[in-house]
Order: structure tokens, then sequence, then C-alpha cells
């Protein structure tokens, strides 16, 4: 068996704390047995690991995603998305993936799942079942739906045979609805409905011949090539809905997607995360990631999110209307985690003439290393605040301490490593200060070593 985590999102319910590149699986608000803080893909990948199944996972995500994954959970195996085109394409995608580099068996059993959801451990030991019973049923796909424990609106459900029994293989699945009103969703749960939680289980081969059949590429560089070309769909609409042999198995333990605040906070123990107090807040969430105190008082079942990218005070059960109202306060993130540490912004300021300034604390992780890189439309200046480093600019290394200033002009290539702990403030100069105004040589600092000749 190889699973698949989908690790999707743009993080819109989760104002402020999140956005297209700080996903909700991200955000480290889940309270730990150390009193620390941990994020829900932080929890899913240790929870994997407990039952030993870490080294059978790949995770498929965008490319913006991919250095906070990095940073959170280490080297696992990555399947980059060119662009983000829903589930059926990063589906395939993985799958083909697990083919043509891991060099799986076409009958190798796939079981896909989202990275997002809340869950205990007994969640894997059901989707470790699925391969035999994907095997014993002889069906071609199936599912793991959540036992309802009340009349939810905002999940699809998964319509089993009138018997509510469930056979050693699980339920025979005879159709689908999604998101119905509350007085259906009750009639459903009276039927026997499962929540679609979104887990399929497949053989390799099943989703080759898929793509064949619809005329699609059935080879990893060459699918990954026609990416943006792939129908925007996704694997519930393109297969799921449309197969006849497939069966359900319920899974009636913990199980939460977290998608919004107020179902958010629920989990999170303490009513304040970050600096500042909060009085009096019954049944209320304050978090702070800002370096300012934020004080609450006598707040009742309410959120208060304070970000670099914005404020969020809100009555919890009003949270869920969320993403249909920030539409225009949506802009460049001010927080990010990369695989070298991470960086916040502090300022950004338009000057006279028409440049623009923006400056960043940046702290990077011991023994790290940001690319040996250049960009084309802004200067920097690194002022070294704490720890020890290597600076390379132009082929020419050096190093650096508290105090240190480096200067680095446009087109001028330079990258730094992290001997200890390194923290720096970054001021950029420019007329466009993007992420995307950066060209590489080499993202490993023994590759540039070597490549400089400062090792042999």
């Amino acid at each position: 068996m190889k699973i698949i985590l989908l690790s999707g999102g743009s993080g819109k319910r989760l104002w402020p704390m999140s956005n297209d590149i700080r996903s909700k699986q991200f955000l480290k608000v889940l309270p730990k047995t150390d009193q620390t803080y941990e994020s829900m893909l932080q929890r899913v990948w240790n929870q994997l690991g407990d039952i030993g199944l870490q080294n059978d996972t790949i995770v498929c995500a965008s490319r913006s995603q991919v250095d906070a994954i990095t940073y959170q959970v280490g080297n696992v195996q990555i399947v980059e998305e060119p662009e983000r085109r829903d589930t059926f394409p990063a589906i395939a995608l993985s799958s083909l993936y697990l083919r043509d580099i891991v060099g799986c068996d076409v009958n190798e059993v796939i079981v896909v799942l989202p990275v997002d959801h809340f869950v205990e451990i007994d969640y894997f030991k059901h989707v470790m079942e699925l391969p035999t019973l994907l095997t014993e049923s002889k069906s071609n796909l199936f599912l793991m739906g959540v036992t309802p424990d009340h009349p939810a609106c905002k999940f699809g459900y998964i319509l089993t045979e009138e018997s509510n029994e469930q056979s050693h293989v699980g339920f025979k699945v005879k159709g689908f609805i999604e998101k119905p009103s509350e007085e259906l969703a009750k009639k459903l749960i009276g039927l026997g409905a499962l929540w679609n939680c979104g887990v399929f289980c497949f053989r390799l081969d099943y989703l080759v011949n898929h793509l064949s059949s619809k005329q699609l590429p059935t080879h990893f560089y060459n699918f990954r090539e026609a990416y943006p070309q792939i129908e925007k769909i996704s694997f519930d609409y393109e297969i799921v809905e449309k197969e006849k042999s497939i069966r359900a198995i319920s899974y009636s333990g913990e199980w939460n997607d977290l998608g919004t605040w107020d179902a958010l906070s629920n989990r999170v123990e303490h009513s304040m995360i970050g600096l500042g107090t909060s009085v009096d807040c019954d049944r209320s969430m304050v978090i702070n990631e800002l370096t300012i105190p934020l004080v609450a008082i006598g707040i009742k079942d309410a959120v208060i999110v304070a970000t670099p990218d914005g404020i969020l005070v809100s009555d919890k059960a009003r949270s869920e209307s969320l993403k249909s109202v920030i539409g225009d306060f949506v802009g460049r993130p001010m927080f990010e985690e990369r695989r070298w540490g991470l960086y916040r912004v502090l300022d950004f300021q338009r000057l006279a003439d028409g440049r623009a300034v923006l400056t960043k604390w940046i702290e990077m992780s011991p023994d790290s290393n940001i690319s040996y890189q250049r960009h084309r439309l802004r200067s920097e200046v690194w002022t070294i605040v704490e720890g020890e480093g290597e600076v390379i600019l132009d082929d020419k290394f050096f190093s650096v301490l508290p105090g240190d200033v480096v200067r680095i002009t446009a087109f001028q290539w330079h990258g730094v490593r992290a001997i200890n702990s390194l923290k720096f403030i970054e001021v950029q100069t420019g007329t466009e200060l993007v992420e995307e105004d950066i060209e590489r040589k080499s993202m490993n600092w023994a590759d540039v070593e070597v490549a400089t000749g400062i090792q042999d």
C-alpha cells in the first residue's frame, strides 16, 4: 500500500493566519502534551509515523507549499503540482509518480488521504484495512466514510444500500449527496449515510486505465508537462460518482476537518495563544502572532486573531462567513515558513520616486542555507543580528557575525548558510518587490562550494 497525502487549500476560511501559501494544515495551533503547539500536517505525519506508514507515504502539494512542508516535517517525498488543478489531476499526477519514479507495480494499492483532518490513531488503523477490503470485495474503488454524529450541511454524504448492515467487506455504495439541507441530512443519517471524508482506495492500474480511456498522458513527465491543460475537476466528480463497482466502510471515531475558526476553537485548549492575556473571555479564542501584546476582556463566544496579515474579531458562529467577506483584503503573505527557516515582513513603504522598500525579519535554522541566487528588480541589505553564518557573494565566501552588514546589488549572485541559528534583517529596495523575482543557480550549499572552487 502507498499513501498519497493531498495538501491543498487556499486557507481563506482561517484568515488572517492562513493564506494561499500558509494553508490551514500549516497553522501551529493544536496543543501538544509538552505545552507546545503543532500543525495539522505535523499531527497527521506523526500519527503516520506512530503506525509505521511514513515510508510508504508521499505528499502532493502546490509549489508554494513545498518549503513549508519541508520545514515542518523534514525530507518527505513531495510531488509538486505545476499549478493547482483540483483533486483528480493531483491524484493522477501522484499515482504516475509512484509508478514511473518510485517504481511501484501496477497492482499496487493506492490510498488517498486529506492532510488537514483532525483524527485519532484508530482512523489510520481503518485505513490499513482498505487494501484487503479492496481485494476481497473485488471492487474497483473503496471509500472510507465517517459515521455522522449530527446532521451537518457542509459535508457530502455517501449513500449506502438500504440495509444498514455492514458486511465484512463494507457497504455497497449507491450514490452521493453533496451538502444537503439540515432536513435532508437528518433523513440521510436515518438511512445509514456516511460523511464523505475524501478517503479513496484503488489499484494503480485502475487510474492509469482511466487516463488512457480519456486519452490523457499516462507517463509522469508527459502528464506533468500537460498539467496546465488538464481539466480542473475533483476526483469525486471525475471518478467516484461514475463508478459502479464501489464499496465503503464506516469510521466512527474522532474526525473533524477544522475548516472554520469555530471548529478549530473546539480543539484549542488554551483561550490565549501568543503575547497578551484574556480575562473572562468565556468560550472565546485569542491568538496573537504580533510582537505587541493583545488584551481581551469580557468577550464571549468570539474569535480574535491578530497577525501581520490582518486582524479578525468575530462572533464564533459567524466566522463561517469569513471567506465571502475578506476578498479585497488578501494581499502578499506577511509570514512564511521556508525549508531553511521563516521570515516575517516588518514594514513596506513606497518612496516618492516610485521605488518600494520592504523590510523582513529572517530566521534560519542551523546548517540550513538559502539558495545561490540573484534578483533583477531589487537590491538587498542584510544586517546580521544573531548567530554565525557564511555568505557567498559573486563566488567569494566570507563569514558573518552579529553587527555585520552585507550589501547585494541587482544581478549579483549571492547566498547564505547558517552555521548555527542565524537571524538577520533584510531590507529590499527596487521597482517591484515580488517573490517571483529570483533566479537560482543551486539549492544545495555543497554544490555551490564545488562549483565556485572552495572544495575540490
